[in-house]
């Protein structure tokens, strides 16, 4: 007898802005979660955006003090209705760690590394824990977490699962998803279970125990079933697809792994709260070989032939971002090593020894002698040299973001990704494209071992014309990386900035696929909404936009690299200027900088004097000083003046602890 196929309604609509009785919510959050719930003005406002182009002011922010409080704050939304959102790092760069949902940052408290199994090669880790951080404590046992994004010292594991991450040592270990063993995730609905391969055996258990996890896999399995041979022929077979759901994962005659099919649905679908990890060994050496040529796409060009060297990562720089790195005075050391050329590309060798690592690196080099691919050559196996030349690639968007004199540039097609043998030609065409939209200041660097390209583009977001060429030029783009047989996003996700354009690359059966997963865990639409499935459009929710006017007060410094605007400078910040607190030696740092003005001045101030600081680098700063105050945010200074606030002496200690405000910054009632 033929089993009976039931699938689910797809999700294909957005739901309208969510009716929460907001107060009542931050209440019975308070009530019954251990940790910190921030519905204050000045974290709503920080948490609105993240490294995107996107802004979405939360309803509010709760920062769990353990995992079971992340649980017990998801039940609390449920009974609201209220839909939800995880943030670890906030480096994402699609928009997907801001919405109009409860915010939970994982990154204060939920940091553990719960168990470490060496012999296996595996950890138990929370999603708070960030990369580099994970990394030192398991440095004892000679194992690491193999991908590393540029941003290391920032992004937390449980950011790089939603992502599903890679980085440049992806070139050796993969992406993340193909890192992952086991996941421990919850659903909208409460539903809470581990998750990772499944055999058939398995698979008829789960079946037979019933409840919502049989109903889970049943219905995955359905889906799949029913559009296998379309998500085999639309699913680009390259190293970087990243875009969409990964449903090649449940494919028939697979491991049918649920943990890597949720890797890279950024919070779409369920919350991760404990992550199994398969772990590598550390390289005992690394030699580094910087290889010159003509220009980027030349570079390009030679890529599969060093590729089959099978290095630890192989990066590309262009002339541009070189050229940036100069005019702001960045790296001059490193930069001067740099062999003659007008397109980089930067190779690194393991080995258990730095004479094998040494020796590998002469082979690749010694096998472009005389070949079209020859390159100019520099060697090096110095590992301050290297992190020099390292940090030259690794400050590519920093580098980028704003260079004086320039436009401003911007994500939104920061991440496309090809067949690598393809990707010399999509580069030219690409390069074609930029300078017909006058996008031609666009510097591209990126993973070029595995075909993905990165790049900040000096979009126009502020006029209702340049808006319309941004959507236009991501129209093109979009159907330029399809033909190539790429994916619309190599690394950082879809989110906001690219989900109305996946139906370019998947079409509409697989599409209604990813609607159909979506309805299996969220059919209300609650986690983390217009991302993905039914996505908000590319030019919603900017932050800046066409009616953006914001006032540009009088000031005291000049600001000459700004035009004098002070509101120039702050666009300035593109997130990544470093985490104080996670890379070692940058705290004492941060703090010697402070004590030459900051720290004097707030010892020096009256107790009535109000201290604002809306970054957290200087609110860090103040924190770790035991100088005994705490800093405000503008919003919070403003919304206690709308309410006509006295605060007297101290007067963050009477703001944060206003009546009806169940908890202060710091968590303290």
């Amino acid at each position: 007898m033929t089993r009976q196929t039931f699938l689910p309604t797809p999700v294909t609509a957005r739901p309208g802005e969510p009716y929460v009785r907001v107060r009542d919510l931050e209440r019975d959050l308070a009530e019954r979660v251990d940790g910190e719930v921030r519905f204050d003005a000045g974290t709503r406002g920080a948490y609105s955006t993240d490294g995107s182009n996107y802004r979405q002011v939360p309803l509010g922010v709760v920062v769990p003090r353990t995992v079971e409080a992340a649980v017990r704050a998801v039940a609390v939304c449920r009974e609201h209705r209220a839909p939800v959102t995880s943030r670890g790092g906030g480096t994402s760069l699609a928009g997907q760690t801001c919405n109009v949902a409860v915010i939970i940052d994982w990154s204060k408290y939920c940091h553990r590394l719960v168990s470490v199994d060496a012999e296996a090669g595996t950890c138990v880790v929370e999603p708070g824990i960030v990369l580099d951080v994970l990394n030192r404590r398991l440095a004892e046992t000679g194992l690491e977490f193999g991908p590393r994004p540029s941003t290391h010292s920032q992004c937390t594991l449980g950011g790089m699962i939603g992502n599903n991450s890679c980085g440049s040592t992806a070139q050796a270990y993969g992406k993340t998803a193909g890192n992952v063993s086991r996941l421990e995730i919850l659903t909208y609905d409460g539903t809470r279970m581990w998750v990772g391969p499944t055999d058939e055996r398995q698979y008829a258990r789960f079946l037979e125990g019933g409840g919502r996890r049989a109903e889970i896999y049943r219905a995955l399995h359905d889906i799949v079933d029913a559009h296998a041979e379309e998500i085999r022929r639309r699913f680009p077979d390259i190293p970087r697809r990243v875009s969409g759901y990964n449903l090649d994962e449940l494919l028939p005659g697979g491991a049918f792994n649920l943990a890597r099919a949720l890797v890279g649905s950024e919070g779409t679908l369920a919350v991760v709260l404990r992550a199994e990890l398969c772990l590598v060994p550390v390289p005992k050496a690394e030699s580094l070989v910087i290889l010159g040529y003509h220009d980027i796409a030349a570079a390009a060009d030679a890529v599969p032939r060093i590729a089959a060297h099978r290095p630890l990562q192989l990066e590309g720089v262009d002339d541009k971002l070189i050229g940036f790195e100069r005019r702001l005075g960045m790296h001059p050391e490193a930069l001067g090593r740099l062999p003659e050329g007008g397109g980089w590309l930067m190779v690194s060798f393991p080995g258990d020894s730095q004479r094998k690592a040494d020796k590998r690196a002469r082979a690749l080099t010694d096998a472009l002698e005389g070949t079209e691919h020859a390159p100019h050559v520099a060697f090096f196996d110095k590992e301050k040299v290297e992190k020099g030349l390292w940090e030259v690639r690794e400050s590519g968007l920093g580098a980028t973001a704003r260079v004086p004199g320039m436009r401003e540039t911007w994500e939104g097609w920061e991440d496309s990704a090809v067949p690598p043998e393809r990707l010399g030609g999509y580069l030219r065409d690409l390069l074609r494209l930029l300078d017909e939209f006058d996008y031609g200041d666009a510097a591209l660097y990126g993973h070029f071992g595995q075909g993905c390209v990165h790049t900040r583009i000096p979009f126009d977001l502020v006029t209702a014309d340049g808006i319309a060429a941004f959507g236009a030029f991501l129209d093109r783009a979009a159907d330029l990386v399809v033909a190539y047989g790429g994916s619309l996003s190599g690394e950082h996700g879809d989110g906001q900035s690219r989900g109305q354009l996946l139906p370019k690359m998947f079409g509409p059966e697989v599409m209604e696929a990813f609607e159909q997963v979506k309805a299996v865990f969220d059919p209300g639409n609650r986690m983390n909404p217009g991302k993905i499935v039914a996505p908000n459009g590319v030019g919603e929710n900017l932050r800046l936009g066409a009616d953006w006017t914001p006032a540009d007060p009088p000031v005291t410094f000049g600001y000459p690299g700004d035009e004098g605007s002070f509101q120039r400078a702050v666009m300035r910040c593109c997130g990544l200027a470093g985490d104080f607190g996670f890379t070692a030696g940058h705290l004492r740092v941060s703090m010697a900088c402070a004590e030459h003005e900051l720290l004097p001045a707030l010892r020096a101030a009256s107790p009535e004097t109000l201290v604002l600081a809306d970054g957290f680098s200087c609110r860090t700063q103040i924190e770790q000083s035991g100088v005994g105050r705490q800093a405000l945010h503008l919003a919070e200074i403003l919304a206690a003046a709308q309410r006509g606030a006295s605060p007297g002496a101290y007067p963050e200690r009477q703001i944060l602890r206003r009546p009806g405000r169940p908890q202060t910054l710091d968590g303290r009632r």
